[in-house]
């Protein structure tokens, strides 16, 4: 087992990363929580292939567990489906030192983070990420959030959870289409700030644990630097900002780590015609995408995508950062107006 210590201002905790850590679930959430009863908020395609592991365990451990299970995809993170979920809580009458269990991928995480930070101003949750992207990304970190229909996540909270438990016997039911999506993000991490990363995953050479493990402690560096993605935080949106407008514009239709390779190649091509980036930088990160099977273009128009990326929530005094890959493993933000983006956008196109 692999242990990464976040440590940020308002709490610190492990992500713990190796085989067969669901059946150490309940003496997990003894350990690190107050709670007597534990509910499982999960997925319609997720929990009938773990949930009933996940019950067990709590309750061997001598936790009440309950479960709540939502449809999979992307339309679960709504403003409907969190109300469900608070007043499902509610109806079950869960107190302020139970816990939820968010057994799922980067949806259920998200969802059950958000509800945890605001059902009776918040409670103790433990993420379990079941997805390669959530294992390396949006399980670490305390983002949650819901969408809102003109963009993605524009209502949620920064909220830390008491643990992240990785089992990565759950990546291996992973769809090939899942899993090729959470390449995206492990991609984004090694362009932003790993060359050796970048050639590890270029020659093949890693195992999993070890990936997971090398970009949960880059993200955990940065997010203990800044918490609250005002600064330093923001490189780690490297390829979303183009991304997310693509998978707005999409209708979901696109996994987030597709639109996520879709963003990075554009932002990448676009850095070339900026003079920001060199040529066979921009060659070798279209060459890892397409390794991994992952999209670089996109169907949708310059003009289609532009007041989307308007409403970027990363928007502050008429300016948005841009994240621009300088070199394999060197970004910087590149703060842009509104023309500037424009400008930005149309370059990412052939």
């Amino acid at each position: 087992m692999r242990v990464v210590s976040v440590n940020t201002p308002s709490a610190s905790y492990d992500v713990k990363i190796g085989s067969g850590l669901l059946d150490r679930l309940g003496e997990e959430v003894s350990a690190h929580t107050r709670a007597a009863r534990a509910v499982v908020v999960s997925g319609e395609h997720v929990f009938p292939l773990y949930g009933s592991r996940a019950m067990e365990s709590l309750q061997k451990a001598g936790l009440r567990a309950e479960s709540i299970v939502f449809p999979s995809g992307e339309e679960t993170k709504s403003l409907a489906c969190y109300g469900e979920l608070l007043n499902a809580l509610t109806e079950s009458k869960l107190s302020r030192s139970d816990c939820l269990i968010a057994l799922g991928g980067g949806v259920t995480g998200d969802l059950t983070g958000f509800a945890a930070a605001t059902y009776q101003r918040g409670i103790a949750y433990i993420q379990i990420p079941t997805t390669l992207l959530a294992a390396v990304d949006s399980s670490v970190g305390g983002k949650t959030a819901v969408n809102l229909p003109a963009a993605k996540n524009q209502v949620g909270a920064f909220y830390q959870p008491k643990l992240v438990l990785c089992d990565t016997d759950t990546l291996s039911t992973l769809p090939e289409r899942e899993l090729r999506a959470g390449y995206a993000e492990v991609i984004k991490y090694a362009v932003l700030g790993d060359a050796d990363l970048f050639d590890t995953l270029q020659k093949g050479t890693f195992s999993q644990e070890e990936m997971i493990e090398t970009c949960v402690r880059m993200k955990a560096e940065i997010v203990a630097e800044d918490e609250h993605d005002v600064g330093r935080r923001r490189l780690l949106n490297l390829g979303h900002t183009f991304g997310h407008a693509v998978e707005a514009r999409s209708g979901y239709r696109l996994l987030h780590g597709e639109a996520v390779a879709i963003g990075t190649a554009m932002i990448a091509r676009a850095a070339v015609r900026m003079g920001k980036l060199d040529a066979d930088s921009w060659d070798a990160i279209i060459e890892m995408l397409d390794r991994f099977g992952l999209p670089t273009e996109t169907e949708f128009r310059a003009d289609e995508l532009y007041e989307l990326l308007l409403l970027d929530k990363k928007i502050s005094s008429g300016k948005l950062a841009l994240i621009v890959p300088l070199a394999i493993g060197w970004c910087e933000p590149v703060p842009v107006n509104p023309e500037q983006l424009r400008q930005w956008l149309e370059a990412a196109y052939d």
